[in-house]
């Protein structure tokens, strides 16, 4: 999976989101892009739909997670920090519908 990178102190993972969803949900993978797809409940205004990513990320990780790009757009790159490649793509695919 190209989403998903291994950087210092954690990985580094990218994400196509869409807004104004149902629930927060982790829909699946775009391999044309190499992004995982997100779905979030919030909408992009006033940083609503980032403090949903942060937060719904953290809880699935138990770890530290940052946007380091792309807060502006629906294409974002979050670094999760304390956590291996293999360890975040094993909680991730429990998630994956």
């Amino acid at each position: 999976m190209d989403a998903v990178k291994k950087t210092d102190g954690g990985v580094l993972v990218d994400i196509d989101v869409s807004p104004n969803s149902k629930k927060f949900e982790i829909s699946g993978y775009n391999e044309w892009r190499g992004e995982i797809e997100v779905r979030i409940t919030s909408v992009p205004q006033k940083g609503k739909a980032n403090k949903e990513i942060i937060k719904e990320f953290s809880k699935l990780t138990k770890s530290l997670v940052e946007i380091i790009s792309g807060l502006k757009s629906r294409h974002k790159t979050l670094k999760i920090y304390d956590i291996s490649k293999s360890e975040f793509l094993e909680v991730i695919k429990g998630e994956i519908r």
